[in-house]
């Protein structure tokens, strides 16, 4: 389709323009992500990516790797630190997944690119979700971002399948600047993130 085409050279121009003018605020960020929590200064983990297939996500870290007696990882609220808030709150920890949309794993605008175990979890109408690229923000992160349900965002997540538009992108990109400076929506209640998404009820549904 023409349209994706398009959406795809827009997301390479774009990238490598950002890439190559943030140069210098992304390696400030990988210098002080390294003194502050340590190495690697960039977080990767294996993310499920459009039609499922699985891609190596990266962000800039924002938690320790402090452990437990037992040599377990702490719980996110334990490891994340006031620095790792920071670079949440501001968004600068995704800043490392322009290289995921240079090299197509991703898009601006899509569903976020969530954990490989939930695939099976979805219902049939929820997987939907990965009929496209992921984003670095979409339609669920701009009304409602980690303050609604899991089901809300799904919903949200397929209602951008079915009506994307280049338009509706630039719209989302816009609201996404706004909700990046309110700061709202960071995380769920009584959460570092978000809970963790255990499926559904009715898996067909």
């Amino acid at each position: 389709m023409m349209k994706s085409v398009i959406k795809r050279g827009l997301d390479f121009l774009f990238a490598l323009s950002l890439i190559a003018a943030l140069s210098p605020v992304l390696f400030i960020l990988y210098l002080l992500v390294t003194l502050k929590l340590g190495k690697p200064a960039v977080f990767s983990q294996d993310r499920p990516g459009k039609d499922n297939r699985i891609f190596t996500l990266y962000k800039f870290r924002s938690m320790t790797n402090a452990k437990d007696q037992n040599g377990a990882l702490l719980p996110d609220s334990a490891r994340l630190t006031s620095f790792g808030k920071l670079l949440r709150k501001t968004s600068l920890d995704e800043l490392p997944e322009l290289f995921n949309i240079l090299k197509g794993d991703m898009s601006f605008v899509g569903p976020r690119p969530l954990l490989v175990q939930y695939l099976p979890r979805y219902s049939t109408r929820q997987a939907r979700r990965h009929e496209v690229r992921p984003g670095l923000t979409g339609w669920a992160q701009v009304n409602g971002r980690n303050a609604i349900s899991w089901e809300e965002k799904f919903e949200l997540d397929v209602w951008y399948v079915d009506h994307w538009t280049l338009w509706l992108d630039l719209k989302i990109i816009f609201k996404t600047l706004a909700v990046v400076f309110d700061r709202t929506g960071i995380s769920a209640e009584g959460e570092a993130t978000m809970s963790e998404f255990m499926g559904n009820t009715e898996r067909d549904s």
